[in-house]
This record gives C-alpha cells, structure tokens and sequence, in this order.
C-alpha cells in the first residue's frame, strides 16, 4: 500500500479562500493523483472558489445550502449524475454568530445555539448519509474539529459545544458506517491564520499563544492536508472513529512552556 490517491474520486465542502483548511485538503488530495468536486455557498464565495478549483483540473462545483434539504438533494444528485460513485468527502462547514463568541458561554442564545449546533454538526451527519449512498466499495468521510470541543477556549463558546457533538456524531458514524467499508474520522487542527479562524475573538492571541508553547509549533495547510490524504487512502483503511490532533503537540500540555509562564 502506497500513500496515493491515484483513481479516486471525492468531495470537498467549505473551500473559502486559499488559506482554508479546506483547500489544504485539496490541494494535498489533488496532488495525490485525487479528482476532485466542490460545493460553495452563494456567489461571492464561488468566484473565489472557481479559480483554485480549476488549479487542480477541476471543473465541478455546485452551491449548496446546507440547512436546505433540497439544496442538498440537488447538490448530491448534480454529484451523481457526473460521477457513480466517489471515495471521500471532507466536510470542513462550521458556523456562529461571532458575537457570541466573546464574553460568558452562560449567556449564548437559544436560536444561536441551534445554528452552531445544526451547521456545525448535523450538517455533517446530512452529508454522510447521502454521500454513504454513493460508496458501494467503502470510502473515508472527514471533518474539521479543534481543541475547544474538549477544553475551554477563550473565544469559542458555543463552537466548542459544537465541535463535541460533531467529535461524537463522528463516532457514532463510523460505527454506524464500518459495515459498509466507510471510515468516519475527524481532524483538529491547532489555531491557523484561517478567514474562519478570523471571525473568532482574539485569534491573534490564540495562534501566537499556541505558536509559541506547542512542541512543533503551529501547524501548517500542508500538514493538515497531508493528515487528510494518509486517511483517505489505502493506508488509512482501519482507522475510523478518530480525532486526529494535527496541533504541533499542543494538546499534551499542562501548562505553557516555562518562558511563557
């Protein structure tokens, strides 16, 4: 078994810019010999997207709500009709309201919470149910977790709540899915210089904080994406139900490095 994604096929959800981690992904799938399909949501995020997407010979995207059952169905049955089937899909979609994520968690609203929690979290669970349908040979689903779903965060709030239910929905998947050869993993990032990570409060703070006590530093797109392709490969075939830290090792530590005491 080699590391190559030669002869696959597969989807990625939620490309911003060229500095998301969803386009690490991409761009680390595309040069492992992957074809690639992406979805976007409104205009001025797919005139963003088309010109990365055709970088790696891709010709395919769709707009694709994903709080909309028939955006969603249209979307997957616009992916059927140009492929088969596929062999992965990431899933890098997360929403909240940026003012909610400072101040008290106590305080988070009800329609807030729901958001966070259905865009974040059931979104994925959507997403893997239609695109189970379309792996009659087993494949990978992945998604996009951080620190946050199991220790305080400043300036994450909600999405920490969140990120959990997506860290067990990913569990309960993978155990739901391994019958039919489909692995269901998780990747958690540290702080990067994301336009997503930007929306968050103090994210200066965050990435220079982490930058600075992680044993290997802060990670980088092409660690996350070569994390990414190692899971959607043949090398990857019994890992499933995992939260792959890719943190440069921040996670191990109690307390930051003794300079930064």
């Amino acid at each position: 078994m080699t590391i190559s994604l030669q002869g696959k096929r597969g989807l990625i959800m939620g490309v911003a810019n060229e500095r998301s981690i969803a386009w690490g992904i991409a761009k680390a799938m595309a040069e492992a010999g992957a074809e690639l399909a992406f979805t976007y949501q409104g205009e001025a995020f797919g005139s963003r997207l088309k010109p990365l997407a055709e970088s790696v010979g891709s010709d395919f995207m769709v707009d694709v709500d994903v709080t909309d059952s028939a955006s969603m169905d249209a979307a997957f049955a616009a992916l059927a009709d140009r492929w088969d089937s596929i062999d992965f899909v990431v899933h890098a979609i997360a929403y909240s309201d940026k003012n909610e994520l400072t101040g008290r968690f106590i305080n988070t609203s009800a329609e807030n919470f729901r958001n966070s929690l259905t865009i974040s979290c059931y979104s994925f669970i959507d997403v893997a149910r239609r695109a189970s349908e379309m792996m009659p040979n087993g494949g990978t689903l992945l998604t996009l977790s951080y620190q946050g779903s199991n220790r305080v965060t400043p300036y994450y709030n909600v999405m920490g709540v969140a990120k959990a239910a997506l860290e067990s929905a990913t569990r309960y998947l993978a155990n739901d899915l391994g019958q039919q050869g489909i692995r269901v993993n998780a990747i958690s990032p540290g702080p990067m210089k994301t336009l997503a990570g930007a929306a968050i409060g103090g994210a200066r703070k965050t990435y220079k904080h982490t930058g600075e006590n992680a044993p290997l530093g802060n990670a980088t797109l092409e660690a996350v994406g070569g994390t990414a392709v190692y899971l959607a490969s043949d090398v990857g075939s019994h890992t499933s139900g995992e939260v792959i830290r890719v943190d440069g090792g921040f996670h191990i530590l109690g307390m930051p490095q003794p300079d930064h005491l």
